[in-house]
């Protein structure tokens, strides 16, 4: 697990940043809702606030895609919190190993069959972000990533 956390007092504006590499399995998607809600918590969101809880469930949800949708064998996801705190927005990004299994594009997200057990976690995030999508930045990486205003 490497871990790399700035304080605000190394960058030139009062944006902070959180990021960390984590095993591409169920348990590494648990640790980053876990570590995001800390983490939120220490920018000043308490763990009981909705923001918190929102931020944590969208860091679950994509961290989930990550460990199952975005696994290869011996590689890890990386997740990186970027709050903004002049409008209180942060911005959540999962990098994964699978660039060629992208996610359907923000506004085409079909709802899953009611006796289906997965395939709504997208549509979470759809619901509750003030926009998401997906990038790659390199042919071995995709990531995908949301925004929402923690207010």
């Amino acid at each position: 697990m490497n871990v790399e956390i700035v304080s605000a007092g190394e960058h030139t504006g009062p944006t902070r940043h959180f990021g960390i590499r984590l095993s591409a399995t169920a348990r590494g998607a648990r640790l980053a809702r876990h570590l995001s809600a800390e983490q939120l918590a220490s920018w000043g969101w308490p763990y009981d606030s909705e923001a918190n809880r929102t931020a944590a469930l969208l860091v679950g949800e994509l961290a989930a895609n990550a460990a199952v949708h975005g696994r290869v064998r011996g590689r890890d996801f990386r997740l990186r919190l970027t709050l903004h705190p002049e409008d209180a927005t942060l911005r959540i990004e999962l990098t994964d190993a699978r660039p060629d299994r992208r996610p359907p594009a923000p506004g085409t997200l079909a709802p899953a069959a009611p006796e289906q057990e997965s395939g709504r976690g997208l549509l979470l995030v759809e619901a509750l972000a003030t926009h998401w999508g997906t990038t790659c930045g390199d042919p071995y990486t995709k990531t995908v990533w949301c925004e929402v205003v923690l207010g």
